[in-house]
């Protein structure tokens, strides 16, 4: 019987008679006829398509959302850093400010990879335009916009109107710089006279009046010398910016300042510098990296990365049950024809290896087609800006994509580990299958 059953396979496209070229070449050529579909067509199964469809899906979602994610994050990375520091010093006690700035500024400024740093006032005040609607404003005071000021962030280079010199029309330094959303809001529009000023109302520096039994704010009246157009939503809604002296006056601080920005020569070596600063300064001085400053918005989107990388992980391994499937419906359509190969010679070994050629396979096959797919989705995406957004909520106007080799060299092999795993349990299975019972299998 098992000489009719050779002579029937050696007639049959799907049976593999051993040929030359080495034992993996044999095994590789058994493996591929394994894939295809019947009657001796060079095409693939359907089986072995849906497999392989099941790898791609999961493989392209995996890198787009990835790179969406990460494009979000650095985006709004970039946004922050526009108009805050790498890293701040700022003071403990009650006042929270910093009345001896100068000496310390010069010590920060000798701190190894420092760059550039700065003193700031940051104070809240109420806003209107000399009309009924008022509203409340995050007031922060910076060096004024000139020849040798160091530039600690980006937020000059953002103006749309006007500039950061803050000079009035009467040659003084106090001119205020608003938000675009803000001024939009107000009805500014500098350089018309009789619609380029504000009011500001703190009580920062408010004092006690005897007089009228009650606390009297501070009110000024300030000429709009610029607007500035960030693309942060919080900047551009709620901040005036101002001289550093009129911050100081404004918030009732004498020469005192909040604290020092400072700039970085990597934006990456900013925790280091603030400990070595928080450890050479000492008490009762603080620093703050902008990691730190902005933690809880970094870290939701690390932890919704997270969850986004297993829950799209889960498609990658509904795929590799595919694999496990497809492979195991191929050791029952082809149980006689590997005990015929058994009883020829063929060790377990070399059966195990062709079912994880298979599995091989179909995990390259769709690993490689879902990196391409993913990657060309993820740059014509973010190219075209093909997904707007309001900036209101999500703080952008598109959807940003942000391709990292380290994430999709991870999914890759992710992806790889997995195909090879969904491999093990099929192998394993027709390599215990025994050639006598094989090949009277029906």
């Amino acid at each position: 019987m098992t000489e009719l059953a050779m002579r029937e396979t050696a007639a049959t496209p799907d049976a593999a008679p051993p040929r030359r070229g080495g034992p993996l070449r044999l095994e590789m050529a058994i493996a591929w006829r394994y894939l295809r579909s019947r009657r001796g067509s060079k095409l693939l199964s359907l089986i072995s398509l849906i497999a392989i469809g099941g790898v791609v899906v999961g493989v392209g979602a995996l890198i787009l959302i990835i790179g969406v994610m990460n494009g979000l994050q650095d985006d709004l990375r970039e946004k922050i850093l526009i108009g805050s520091p790498d890293v701040r010093v700022l003071t403990f006690g009650e006042d929270l400010t910093m009345p001896a700035w100068r000496e310390t500024l010069e010590r920060v400024r000798r701190q190894p990879d420092v760059v550039a740093a700065a003193p700031f006032v940051l104070t809240e005040a109420g806003i209107n335009a000399g009309h009924a609607f008022a509203e409340g404003a995050m007031v922060h005071g910076i060096l004024p916009e000139e020849e040798g000021a160091p530039a600690v962030t980006s937020i000059r280079d953002n103006t749309v109107a006007g500039d950061m010199s803050f000079r009035t029309s009467g040659g003084d330094r106090r001119g205020v710089v608003l938000g675009s959303r803000l001024a939009q809001r107000l009805g500014i529009v500098p350089g018309i006279p009789g619609r380029d000023s504000v009011n500001l109302i703190s009580i920062s520096g408010a004092r006690f009046n005897a007089a009228l039994g009650s606390i009297v704010p501070r009110f000024d009246r300030y000429e709009v010398t610029g607007i500035v157009e960030t693309g942060m939503f919080e900047y551009d809604n709620k901040y005036v910016f101002v001289a550093v002296e009129e911050a100081q006056r404004m918030a009732g601080i004498d020469t005192a300042v909040t604290g020092i920005e400072v700039r970085t020569t990597n934006r990456w070596v900013a925790p280091e510098v603030a400990r070595a600063l928080a450890d050479t300064l000492r008490y009762p001085y603080r620093t703050e990296d902008w990691q730190t400053q902005n933690s809880t918005l970094f870290q939701a989107l690390k932890l919704e990365k997270l969850g986004m990388t297993i829950i799209l992980l889960l498609i990658v391994i509904v795929a590799a049950f595919n694999i496990v499937s497809t492979l195991t419906m191929v050791v029952t359509d082809k149980t006689r024809e590997i005990g015929i190969l058994r009883a020829m010679g063929l060790s377990a070994r070399a059966v195990r290896r062709v079912f994880f050629i298979q599995g091989l396979f179909i995990g390259l096959v769709g690993t490689g087609l879902g990196l391409v797919i993913g990657l060309g989705a993820a740059i014509s995406l973010d190219r075209f800006k093909l997904i707007e957004l309001d900036p209101s909520v999500y703080f952008i106007d598109h959807l940003p994509v942000a391709i990292q080799f380290g994430d999709v060299a991870l999914i890759v092999i992710a992806s790889l580990a997995i195909a090879a795993l969904a491999t093990v349990y099929p192998a394993v299975q027709a390599s215990r299958l025994y050639p006598v019972e094989a090949i009277r299998h029906e």
